[in-house]
């Protein structure tokens, strides 16, 4: 059976089901609502079998998770929670593993590429950034500062953990809205981190700071640095859906990918969040030794790898 088909057959019982779950009475029903919720469970299930477009499928997994929801109440809510950033989360990132590989190679290689030319350069980032800029980042990550890990106009670990979180979340909130001018916000933006991320590193390891920095950045940047390329890889998505938008009117196409994009978002947010705790609390404390830092940072790298690569795979998988 084709999309389309499927779509047609079944459109009018995920509008009556999603109707009935605005109904607080809807859950109190012995029968009616215990059927309907299998019925969408086995909606769910060939969809994904078919490997139909990902926007039904995360369509078909919000409602049979809300169906759970109201069925088994705030145990089902704990359990939704837990299964989303254990199981559905990672497993939306590898639908569009492609892309996601696409933006980690534009990110990191750019990164690279600059930190090699600005170690040859040192010069450089004086053509990229203003000299106030460039000396409150020697001044945050020189190690005897009073401010180091942390920007000069924050207070204490509580106030840079909100600096990291509104300016993070901010980053990505933007490099996600960008790719509707086709994608090629969300490019630029990618591009531009990775070029601000390695023209820092070059310069900071060219003022004899290379430990107290890349200690700094290892931790918190597992979670990050990721979740800023998941942004860029969303937004890059949702241009797509106007430049090849298939059947549909771009404007359909463009609300469908921007519903499929929403598991990304929560998940980016949420990987952005932890970030900032590490970050504010972790990464900046003087006491904790640069070794303990590497090795702490290369097990939160591996954990990142590992849950999105596994994370929801199935047997069959």
């Amino acid at each position: 059976m084709r999309q389309d088909v499927f779509e047609r057959a079944h459109e009018r019982e995920w509008v009556e089901f999603e109707a009935r779950l605005d109904d607080r009475k809807a859950g109190r029903d012995p029968l009616a609502f215990p059927a309907r919720y299998r019925g969408i469970c086995r909606d769910l299930a060939l969809a994904t079998d078919r490997a139909f477009a990902a926007s039904l499928v995360d369509r078909l997994n919000h409602l049979a998770l809300r169906g759970h929801q109201r069925l088994y109440g705030a145990r089902g809510v704990r359990a939704g929670a837990l299964s989303f950033f254990a199981e559905r989360f990672p497993a939306a990132v590898r639908r569009d593993a492609r892309l996601f590989a696409t933006a980690c190679v534009l990110f990191y290689g750019i990164a690279l590429l600059v930190f090699a030319q600005g170690s040859r350069q040192p010069d450089l980032i004086y053509h990229l950034m203003g000299p106030d800029q460039i000396a409150d980042f020697e001044w945050m990550y020189n190690p005897r500062s009073e401010h180091y890990g942390t920007p000069r106009d924050t207070v204490g670990d509580f106030g840079a953990y909100a600096f990291y979180t509104s300016h993070n979340i901010g980053v990505a909130l933007r490099t996600f809205a960008w790719g509707v001018f086709a994608g090629i916000g969300s490019l630029a933006l990618l591009v531009f981190n990775g070029l601000y991320l390695g023209i820092v590193a070059a310069h900071i390891t060219q003022q004899g700071y290379a430990v107290p920095f890349f200690s700094f950045v290892i931790g918190h940047g597992a979670f990050e640095l990721t979740a800023i390329v998941l942004a860029g890889t969303t937004g890059m998505k949702l241009g797509w859906s106007l430049v090849a938008p298939g059947p549909l009117p771009r404007s359909a196409a463009l609300r469908e990918t921007a519903r499929a994009c929403v598991p990304l978002i929560y998940g980016v947010v949420a990987m952005l969040a932890v970030a900032a705790v590490i970050e504010a609390f972790w990464s900046s404390s003087r006491w904790i030794a640069p070794p303990v830092k590497f090795a702490v940072g290369a097990a939160l790298w591996g954990f990142v790898a590992i849950w999105l690569a596994l994370g929801g795979r199935t047997r069959a998988d």
